[in-house]
């Protein structure tokens, strides 16, 4: 194990932009001042917002906080700047970091810069099946025996503090969106296996409807590997890169045919990646087989809730564009299906989902929104029952209403969380609570 990270942080003063209440924040904001540095956190939240997150770190006196706003004199005469995740792309504060030469890192891609020599970081993105793929390999690497660790874009988990624990010679999964991506592209660092399963429109919201700029944030995930690094990339998105290190392209079709895998093409396909993964790291087959037979899938991402009078309920929180909510009706008999969607807008197109909706739901319940507007006018003439609600209490009174037995119950919203709910997991979580409560 390493130490030379303390060293980095001692006596530092840094400026810790983005608290938020996932629990990232927070592990990154303990580990700083644990390590002797010197942080002021400031994020757009007021104080009862994150009043959650700040009770546990009321011991930490070397804290303070500027909350409900940001100041540009925060960014002055720091000596780094860790910015979260989704700060925006023109964002006059960390331009102001820039301008004074403040060193601007992002916590997953800072712990890849300061691991110690012999560690193995793996990286997955891809806008559809990265979380699933991480888990995955996690699954398979525990069940090869090796030591290994979670990090990235997990719910409540901080990659930076895993520096106190990881040596030589351990693995660590880190599930990486585009935004923690343009941290590894500040830092000129990429994974030594690098996981990029497929690019599609999303997040157009943030990046303002500029797919290259949304794929240059991606592209960090293999910009900066070298000849020894590898890429395991998917047959759509194979042909955009050009790569120094051995690219490995991947189809849901490389599956050996007598292992029993979860069903649906989008599964299937998750499945080789994480198998392509452990094959470079020369994992038993046994191992794989074991691991990838006896994996239940995601919270979040169809997860199966209860069963309530014949109707089962599946939380798909996090399918939060329309490529998604095609994949999982998809997985579902023709007109079985209560599905619950809509919400905030990505400035994402809705055409496709609105004619896969009409041959497969057979009840329509949806979220105020911008992205429910757009949906609703794809759909025209709606051929089934539908229901606008404000509230996940409604909505899912709502389905249990209009359920009968043999149906499934979907929330697959397609569209993002913000409005009516804190986050996608929040979403998904008052779902849950509803659904057990039936």
């Amino acid at each position: 194990m390493s130490t030379g990270y303390k060293t980095y942080f001692k006596d530092k003063n840094i400026t810790m932009m983005g608290l938020g209440l996932l629990g990232r924040g927070l592990n990154v904001a303990k580990f700083l001042a644990q390590n002797g540095a010197t942080v002021l956190v400031t994020d757009l939240k007021s104080k009862k917002e994150l009043a959650s997150t700040l009770k546990q770190l009321k011991k930490y006196k070397t804290i303070r906080y500027v909350l409900g706003k940001h100041d540009k004199k925060d960014f002055k005469n720091k000596d780094l700047i860790i910015k979260a995740a989704g700060v925006p792309l023109d964002s006059p504060y960390i331009n102001e970091a820039h301008k004074n030469k403040i060193p601007v890192e992002m916590d997953a891609s800072l712990f890849a810069k300061l691991a110690p020599e012999g560690v193995t970081i793996i990286g997955i993105t891809g806008t559809k099946g990265k979380s699933m793929t991480t888990q995955l390999i996690y699954e398979i690497l525990k069940q090869a025996k090796k030591r290994v660790y979670l990090g990235g874009n997990v719910r409540g988990v901080a990659t930076l503090p895993l520096l106190k624990k990881v040596k030589k010679g351990d693995f660590v999964v880190l599930e990486l969106d585009s935004w923690q991506l343009q941290g590894f592209g500040e830092s000129r660092v990429s994974p030594h296996i690098a996981v990029f399963t497929n690019f599609m429109r999303d997040h157009l919201n943030y990046y303002k409807g500029n797919m290259r700029r949304y794929f240059a944030d991606k592209a960090n995930i293999y910009k900066y590997q070298t000849k020894g690094d590898v890429l395991v990339c998917g047959t759509s998105v194979a042909k955009k890169i050009k790569t120094k290190s051995k690219k490995i392209i991947v189809s849901k079709n490389k599956l050996p045919k007598t292992w029993k895998v979860l069903e649906g093409d989008h599964y299937r396909e998750n499945i080789a990646y994480a198998i392509a993964v452990a094959n470079v790291l020369k994992i038993k087959q046994s191992a794989i087989k074991k691991a990838v037979e006896s994996f239940k899938g995601v919270p979040g991402r169809l997860e199966f809730v209860k069963n309530v009078e014949g109707v089962n309920y599946y939380n798909d929180t996090t399918a939060t564009m329309p490529e998604a909510v095609i994949g999982a009706l998809k997985t579902f008999p023709k007109k079985k299906t209560i599905l619950i969607a809509g919400g905030a807008d990505k400035k994402l197109e809705y055409k496709d989902l609105a004619k896969v909706i009409k041959t497969h739901a057979k009840t329509l319940i949806l979220f105020e929104g911008e992205a429910t507007k757009k949906l609703k006018k794809e759909l025209k003439k709606i051929n089934i029952p539908t229901f606008e609600v404000s509230s996940m209490k409604d909505a899912v009174a709502c389905a249990y209403a209009h359920a009968e037995r043999g149906d499934t119950v979907l929330l697959s919203p397609g569209a993002a969380s913000f409005g009516l709910f804190k986050n996608e997991f929040d979403r998904g979580d008052q779902f849950m609570k509803r659904v057990k409560s039936l």
